[in-house]
């Protein structure tokens, strides 16, 4: 019996690969294996109404087709529910997608899903109203991508710029931490809370996450002198970011962070307005989703 199968198509995501994607699924797709159909999105958060209208429709996967963003929309609307998750990378950063090994080319990862290899990964609920089936932070990170929320252009070139155009301007902040019930306190340019390993653009932040381990990864990160930058920048690319002096590393199932928050998250790329206490508590394996075989 064929699966039903809906691609929900951001069409204003990332680096525009995603406008010639319903030819692809016509060649790339088993429809052997899947009756397919194919929404675009319309409005923010319409791809989380869109998995939600899946799920209540009997459709056995949902797939996004976009950017981080896009991929957090749709496992909101499905997390929990049993339904599968696809990914078709088409942003600039892809931070789930090159941690589960999803090819970046549609095509190939339209192909991937023909293998129907599924795992269970953990998400991050947040306030318990947002999640996060990436990585979120606050601090410079946040702020950065409050401002790329607002950019008129994405991308790698877009990203790299408003860092260097605001790392100079940006300071340490003191937080206090509540990790599993224990509380202290930290001076740090921003604090990334992973789910998996990968920012986006091959960045890691967190070298040990795992998508599937019950806990929150924390990485605390003081801001990094001008001349540590062409030593560190690197650590961070070859997924050795722990082994920096500036780098503070914990993993905890429940986190909170307090003060000096200024209310902005980065939760999975975007920049959103969550208040001044954030509460990050992991749900494990509460998302389905395609990948590779292990």
């Amino acid at each position: 019996m064929k699966k039903k199968i809906v691609f929900v198509i951001n069409p204003i995501s990332g680096v525009g690969r995603q406008r010639k994607i319903e030819q692809l699924i016509v060649e790339n797709l088993n429809q052997d294996l899947f009756d397919y159909s194919v929404r675009y999105t319309e409005r923010i958060h319409h791809g989380t109404e869109i998995a939600r209208e899946a799920v209540d429709k009997g459709f056995d996967c949902v797939v996004a087709v976009g950017g981080d963003g896009s991929v957090n929309d749709v496992a909101e609307g499905l997390k929990d529910s049993g339904v599968t998750m696809g990914i078709i990378p088409c942003g600039s950063g892809n931070g789930l997608a090159r941690g589960l090994k999803i090819p970046l080319s549609p095509a190939s990862a339209i192909k991937l899903l023909n293998q129907q290899n599924e795992h269970l990964i953990d998400s991050i609920v947040i306030n318990d109203k947002y999640i996060s089936v990436n990585a979120a932070g606050v601090g410079f990170d946040a702020y950065i991508a409050r401002l790329m929320k607002a950019a008129k252009t994405r991308g790698f070139a877009a990203y790299t710029n408003l860092i260097l155009r605001e790392y100079a301007s940006y300071k340490n902040n003191t937080y206090t931490f509540t990790v599993d019930g224990r509380t202290l306190e930290r001076s740090a340019w921003f604090i990334a809370v992973a789910n998996g390993s990968q920012f986006g653009y091959n960045l890691s932040v967190a070298p040990k996450a795992k998508l599937s381990d019950g806990l929150i990864d924390i990485s605390i990160i003081d801001k990094i002198p001008l001349d540590h930058i062409l030593i560190t920048a690197p650590m961070a690319f070859m997924n050795l970011l722990d082994h920096s002096q500036h780098a503070e590393m914990f993993r905890a199932k429940d986190l909170v962070i307090e003060g000096n928050v200024h209310k902005w998250v980065n939760i999975d790329g975007e920049g959103i307005n969550v208040g001044n206490t954030v509460h990050f508590v992991n749900h494990p394996q509460s998302v389905k989703i395609y990948g590779r075989k292990n």
